[in-house]
């Protein structure tokens, strides 16, 4: 969505602002009543989160882990270190792993490509184990990877163990970690994205479906991953776009694979009912500048800018644009110089930076003292 011309546009200092909006009653009821450990639902655009309960809190991942596995294998692939082609040969180990499964062959050699199918929509442990060793040698070396990884997309809540995510002691994640991990999947491999609503997948003559149930009850989801063990309970990370925005939700310790589909279509019912995300994108504007060779500085937002509010309040919403202080040369070209908010009834809901999107250069000396004579 873009800015609507029905908002309107003031420019104001850090001290001086005048609103007049349009009466209007919104009213966003409390989340509702989530039976699960921990759950979190958030825009994946803004990433504003919408609803959430103990989203920090420690839980066996069960194979969420599977989501960790497929985002280090992704990116193995885009640095040219991997490929869709290479042939798995499986080992004794893999062939073993307990669990669901794919049922590969021992010995045999199979495509990478294969391997991760399986293991995305079937969630089978031994496709799980297969590509770690492939990609690492053994799984503890590629755990290595998947931590590493971990960190650098701020998971500060995880640790693995193992890529399939059979139990263990030392294996922990978060609803919120994890809806940061379905979200750089979204945003980083958009080619791989598509297996996550592959509803089903065959593998040596045995057919599998994806155990993510929303795949078929709701036309608007198109991932991500379940995971069960006894310790971790019934978990669904799941993601849906709608009414122009995309929601992640994560659900943990859900009671049943009902119940953790049911709760999931409720959160994300809540999101797409009561909020909206609006896209500020090329957006400019000329602002007074002084001390300079010219009256006015271009400025604007850094890139595309996304922002989430209660739905239906953004076309009563004014845009004001906040300059840190009287602008004054000489400024240069990417100086951050302000922030754009959008308010609705004086208050404050959006707070997007602005920066120079031109150089400012200084007038000369005479000049500055005609303007400061005018001032």
């Amino acid at each position: 969505m873009h800015f609507s011309s029905v908002s309107k546009l003031l420019v104001a200092s850090i001290a001086t602002l005048a609103i007049n909006t349009q009466a209007a009653i919104f009213i966003t009821p409390k989340a509702p009543d989530i039976n699960a450990a921990a759950y979190m639902v958030l825009d994946y655009n803004s990433g504003k989160t919408l609803a959430s309960n103990k989203p920090h809190e420690k839980r066996a991942p069960a194979s969420l882990t599977k989501l960790m596995t497929a985002y280090v294998v992704f990116q193995l692939i885009n640095d040219g270190r991997a490929s869709l082609e290479d042939e798995v040969r499986i080992s004794k180990k893999a062939w073993k792993t307990g669990g669901s499964k794919s049922f590969v062959e021992v010995g045999k050699n199979i495509k990478l490509k294969i391997l991760l199918k399986g293991m995305i929509i079937q969630s089978g442990n031994d496709s799980s184990v297969a590509l770690a060793e492939h990609i690492a040698g053994t799984e503890g070396t590629f755990a290595t990877y998947m931590n590493e990884y971990a960190r650098k997309l701020g998971m500060k809540n995880s640790r693995f163990e193992n890529a399939s995510g059979l139990p263990h002691d030392d294996q922990y994640t978060t609803a919120a970690d994890m809806a940061i991990l379905a979200a750089a999947t979204i945003r980083d491999f958009p080619q791989f994205y598509p297996w996550y609503s592959q509803k089903e997948f065959t593998y040596h003559g045995i057919k599998q479906r994806n155990r993510n149930k929303l795949l078929w009850s709701d036309h608007t989801v198109d991932g991500l991953k379940t995971g069960f063990t006894k310790k971790a309970g019934y978990n669904l990370v799941a993601s849906a776009n709608r009414v122009g925005m995309r929601l992640v939700s994560v659900v943990l310790g859900s009671t049943g694979a009902e119940a953790r589909t049911s709760q999931t279509q409720k959160i994300l019912d809540y999101g797409f009912r009561f909020f909206e995300t609006q896209m500020l994108k090329d957006f400019t504007k000329q602002v007074p500048i002084s001390s300079a060779t010219k009256d006015t500085l271009k400025v604007g937002s850094d890139g595309e800018v996304s922002f989430t509010l209660a739905r239906g309040q953004f076309k009563l919403s004014d845009q004001v644009i906040q300059l840190n202080t009287r602008l004054s040369a000489p400024i240069s070209k990417g100086d951050k110089i302000g922030n754009l908010l959008i308010q609705f009834e004086g208050k404050t809901t959006a707070r997007i930076p602005l920066i120079a999107l031109e150089d400012a250069e200084e007038a000369g000396f005479f000049s500055r003292m005609l303007e400061k004579v005018g001032l």
